[in-house]
């Protein structure tokens, strides 16, 4: 066990306060009970529920009277020296006050000697000036090989209690694996047992529960958005030299591609006008690559504590990792790092976040393709655009004629329609500088008028929709021709 490892090397380096922000507080009390015993050490344990008892035993009595943060936290300034303390969510109970000074007091002795105090919290809430002795400690994600061992521990520990009939290859098998990977040790071994628990069974059909159980854990976080893709790169209009790209890479993650010379492809950054079809890409994308595409919403990273953002982006990049082969998806870039780029006031959070960012993107290991997209080119920080961060920058400008003849046959075929039925080169020609989206909806503008009139919809009532609703590059021509102007020589253009 890595964790182990990389903990009993912060206590015998004389870090006596560390920080463990978790909901896996049982792997947490396993890893340090396992360091405790490793270095025979005393371990104490701290909890509201049941105040101080010896870590070390799972069903040892408490020390009668210090289940208030103030009394526990005087019971353990009397421990040995070498002890290892640990308190429960205690972080809660802290913000000022008596306990507060307590454990200021405790962590200043405890400085003096070789005794470590453990803080495990479930959030990032410790205040500023605790925060500034504690050294934090990130708890790793279970690997292929730990998820394996977990999968088959628990298939064995319910074949115990009733036989499990096993209907599964090792190809099926390995599928679970992957798809378990990013879960955290608990997660995993819940859905292992969700896949097994009613029908006694391990078998193909578990593949798509053990993927739906996890789909719902990775958006339950509220950090990373599992996305379902049924488009086709065929159900976007133009991009012709974006989905060229595409193509030619959809099989450089496999060993074959390695053997040949080539790396993993790293990721794309789309540019461009809004409702081009830039988020279509990323979910096409996943489609025909054939992984599963997880979106990260860089607005949802801020938190309210010290330190949470940070944290919040570290585990969303390093859950991406641990799911690997996957696409992330981060939409709309510019929104969250845009401060980044000029003076903010946020104490330079945006500057520090961004940074993990760019240093992530340069180094972050092959299995996670990423797409960024953006629309106002001008909040981007410079150093984004910087070649290395991404394999290439693409600009999504408005659709030409060609595409936006396809454009118009994929809705009006969405909507069971005929194209053929309708005089497309009117339509193209009536288009001029109308973004996908914006075809979208003046092709769903003319269907609800044609059914108010109880009429089928024509090409009449389509091109009213067309007049009746001028698109974006009218109202904001100017900015629109700015960004045309910037990407020519900068980026690769998509069609």
């Amino acid at each position: 066990m890595s964790d182990v490892k990389n903990l009993e090397k912060l206590i015998t380096s004389r870090h006596n306060c560390i920080s463990i922000v978790t909901a896996e507080e049982q792997y947490a009390l396993e890893v340090i009970r396992n360091v405790a015993m490793k270095l025979s050490r005393d371990l104490w344990l701290w909890s509201a529920g049941t105040g101080v008892r010896d870590g070390l035993l799972q069903q040892s009595p408490a020390i009668a009277e210090t289940g208030q943060p103030y009394s526990g936290l005087c019971n353990l300034a009397a421990v040995d020296d070498g002890a290892i303390c640990i308190t429960l969510d205690l972080a809660e109970h802290i913000r000022a006050g008596n306990a507060l000074r307590a454990l200021r007091d405790l962590i200043n002795d405890f400085a003096q000697d070789s005794r470590i105090l453990i803080m495990i919290d479930r959030e990032d809430n410790l205040p500023g000036v605790i925060k500034s002795y504690a050294h934090p400690f990130e708890l790793s994600l279970p690997d292929e090989k730990e998820i394996e061992q977990i999968a088959r521990d628990t298939v064995k520990e319910f074949h115990k209690d009733s036989p499990i009939t096993i209907e599964i290859g090792k190809k099926g098998f390995n599928a679970i694996i992957k798809n378990l990977l990013g879960l955290t040790r608990r997660q995993a071994r819940q859905v292992v047992i969700d896949a097994i628990a009613l029908d006694r069974k391990l078998c193909e059909d578990d593949i798509n529960k053990v993927i739906s159980n996890k789909r719902r854990i990775v958006q339950s976080s509220g950090l990373l958005e599992y996305i379902e893709t049924p488009l086709e790169l065929d159900a976007i209009g133009g991009m012709n030299n974006l989905k060229k790209w595409l193509r030619d890479r959809k099989n450089a993650f496999s060993e074959d591609a390695g053997e040949f010379g080539l790396t993993s492809p790293r990721g794309l950054l789309m540019l461009g006008v809004q409702g081009a079809g830039k988020s279509l890409c990323a979910k096409a994308v996943s489609t025909a690559w054939r992984q599963p595409l997880l979106r990260l919403d860089p607005g949802s990273l801020y938190a309210s504590y010290v330190g949470q953002s940070e944290q919040n982006l570290r585990q969303s990049l390093h859950q991406a990792e641990m799911m690997a082969p996957v696409i992330l998806w981060i939409d709309e870039i510019e929104k969250a790092f845009a401060s980044a780029a000029s003076h903010s006031t946020d104490g330079g959070l945006s500057q520090r976040m961004f940074g993990t960012l760019l240093t992530w993107l340069q180094e972050h290991p092959p299995g996670v393709f990423v797409i960024a997209t953006a629309n106002d080119i001008e909040a981007l920080p410079p150093e984004l655009l910087r070649k290395g961060r991404f394999d290439e920058i693409f600009f999504v400008g408005l659709p030409k004629s060609d595409a936006r003849k396809q454009i118009f046959k994929i809705h009006l075929r969405k909507r069971k329609r005929n194209p053929a039925d309708y005089d497309l080169n009117k339509l193209v020609k009536q288009s001029e500088g109308y973004s996908g989206a914006e075809i979208e909806q003046v092709v769903m503008a003319a269907l609800h008028e044609a059914y108010a009139q109880k009429q089928q919809v024509t090409t009449e009532h389509i091109l009213d929709a067309l007049r009746n609703s001028p698109p974006l590059s009218v109202t904001m021509r100017e900015k629109i021709q700015s960004l045309i102007q910037w990407s020519k020589g900068r980026c690769v253009p998509a069609d």
